[in-house]
């Protein structure tokens, strides 16, 4: 196999899913959901726990209860300043540049959110294109749609790009498509349900496989065996 292509998760997966940044967007999601419900902070986790594995985000869910302000939605969990959150990793912009390959980001954030993250770590021009969740058309991972607008944005194909986020649900979906995937880290969330809409139900080409790595620091050696 011979990888051309290098498709990354964004949170969590370039920076440790342990820091302020996760804490903050989770704590800002069941803000929300506590102030669209109308109910307290403890109902919101316990309802958003109930549902999130149907489907691919909490705002897919959250859509599906009849959300339909979106960019509400996005400056909620994503305020200006959310980038103060985030440990500065001196070590991440050399790593990147040291990977020949062409580099882009998947992520189901928006756009603003994730331009404000690749600048506080000083990596943005380590990608050459950023696919957020209003690029996918607001079905994103692990819809096929988001993957396949990814990979035509990076002028990749299933077999030679390599695909890393840190939730199993969105390893699954790629190698459902049958491309390999790489788990990276330890939070690896939970595989979405069967019946849920973000579930690929197409046959895939080939079988598809996923990998696992403690962090991005470790995939020089893993594209050495693969």
């Amino acid at each position: 196999m011979k990888i051309e292509h290098l498709i990354f998760d964004m949170d969590n997966t370039l920076y440790p899913a342990c820091g302020a940044m996760d804490t903050g967007i989770s704590r800002r999601m069941l803000e929300g959901i506590s102030e669209f419900f109308n109910i307290s902070l403890e109902e919101a986790a316990k309802v958003r726990k109930e549902n999130i594995a149907n489907h691919s985000t909490t705002l897919e869910w959250l859509m599906s209860a009849g959300l339909t302000d979106t960019e509400w939605w996005f400056k909620k969990v994503h305020p200006q300043n959310e980038a103060d959150e985030l440990i500065y990793d001196p070590k991440l912009r050399p790593f990147l540049q040291s990977i020949p390959l062409p580099k882009i980001i998947l992520t189901n954030a928006p756009r603003e959110h994730a331009d404000r993250v690749l600048e506080k770590l000083n990596v943005r021009d380590c990608f050459d294109f950023i696919c957020d969740i209003r690029f996918s058309g607001m079905k994103g991972k692990p819809y096929p749609q988001a993957f396949q607008r990814a990979l035509d944005a990076a002028g990749g194909n299933i077999d030679n790009t390599l695909f890393l986020d840190d939730l199993v649900k969105y390893t699954d979906g790629w190698q459902s498509m049958g491309g390999t995937g790489v788990l990276v880290g330890n939070k690896h969330g939970h595989h979405l349900s069967p019946d849920s809409p973000a579930v690929f139900k197409g046959l895939a080409p080939h079988p598809g496989r996923t990998l696992q790595i403690d962090s991005i620091y470790n995939l020089p050696e893993l594209l050495k065996t693969i």
